[in-house]
């Protein structure tokens, strides 16, 4: 088993393919000139598979694909196809755009989830946070795979000054499809000019909801990071993602690698070890991947305590959040 000094067991395992994006999201990505790393910093398949492999034999259970937008890497499918042939559940997170694509490839090799960011329903709104005039595009794709049978989330970013505006839209749309919206507070990151007045917390948003649906709440499963709720007789559900307000490092079973092969323990964590650097070397990544879960701190990467208000954004060490996976 992969146990950290805290007793958790760690069976989740995310792999950014990249730290490119065709989105210019500003909570994802600082507001600057972005300069992707060249494909030669990058893991290439048969790394992908051999690390992804490594973590598979050591207990790991289920592996999700992120970026930056992994589907714009050429490769993807092929990536796909090796880590499909895995003992794992598969899937991925994406900002929906390439969906159409690669819808068929995700049929072949078994992938039944995805989940979708999405921050706002208007079209407006949409461009003025991604730099993209793409909202029908993505809209049309989450109700491709939805047609196509998969399980469909949408990550909604809750930034205060939008997130209360659409709010009660996103939950509308639970009503006739199968949806599960997940709201999820603003989180620090380098560069993307969090404070803590742009964090919308669970608690706030359960009371305009509250205001009009008749709302009841759904049992959490062990690991889960979203507190589930319903409205009575809507199809899908809404979920809280309440990483600021109340943590569940507790019962954390996460681990990530970054698009160049580095082992963050945590996605707060300032440490980060070289994977790919020692399988590159000809070397065990085992040791270096049990190594990075003793560093791991109990909770929030030992950056902020559990008042987030305290919080110092200036004072975190981490990467963006494009350079460290979504």
């Amino acid at each position: 088993m992969l146990l950290d000094q805290h007793a958790r067991v760690h069976t989740y395992l995310r792999i950014s393919l990249t730290d490119s994006c065709n989105f210019r999201c500003s909570y994802c990505m600082p507001d600057e000139d972005i300069e992707t790393m060249p494909s030669s910093h990058l893991m290439q398949i048969d790394e992908i598979e051999t690390i992804a492999k490594k973590f598979v034999q050591l207990g790991v259970t289920k592996i999700r694909l992120t970026g930056g937008e992994p589907m714009v890497r050429k490769d993807f499918a092929e990536i796909i196809e090796r880590l499909s042939c895995l003992p794992v559940e598969l899937t991925l997170t994406t900002n929906g755009i390439l969906v159409d694509k690669y819808i068929d490839v995700f049929k072949k090799n078994g992938i039944k989830s995805l989940n979708v960011s999405l921050d706002t329903l208007q079209e407006d709104v949409f461009f003025k946070l991604t730099k993209r005039n793409q909202f029908k595009k993505v809209k049309e794709n989450i109700l491709l795979l939805l047609k196509e049978g998969f399980r469909v989330k949408i990550n909604v970013v809750a930034l205060n000054g939008i997130i209360e505006n659409e709010l009660l839209d996103f939950v509308s749309l639970t009503k006739d499809l199968p949806l599960h919206v997940r709201f999820i507070e603003f989180m620090p990151f380098a560069g993307n000019l969090w404070n803590k007045e742009k964090v919308m917390t669970a608690k706030k948003m359960i009371g305009i909801i509250e205001q009009k649906f008749d709302i009841i709440k759904i049992k959490d499963l062990p690991h889960d990071t979203a507190k589930k709720y319903k409205v009575t007789d809507h199809l899908g559900t809404f979920a809280f993602i309440t990483t600021m307000s109340e943590n569940f490092c507790d019962s954390c079973n996460r681990m990530r690698i970054t698009a160049d092969g580095k082992m963050k323990n945590c996605l707060f964590g300032k440490d980060e070890l070289d994977l790919l650097g020692q399988l590159r070397q000809g070397k065990d990544i085992e040791s270096v991947i049990r190594l990075s879960l003793h560093k791991k701190s109990k909770a929030l990467g030992g950056q902020f305590s559990n008042e987030y208000e305290q919080a110092d954004a200036s004072k975190i060490e981490n990467r963006s959040m494009i350079r460290i996976g979504g």
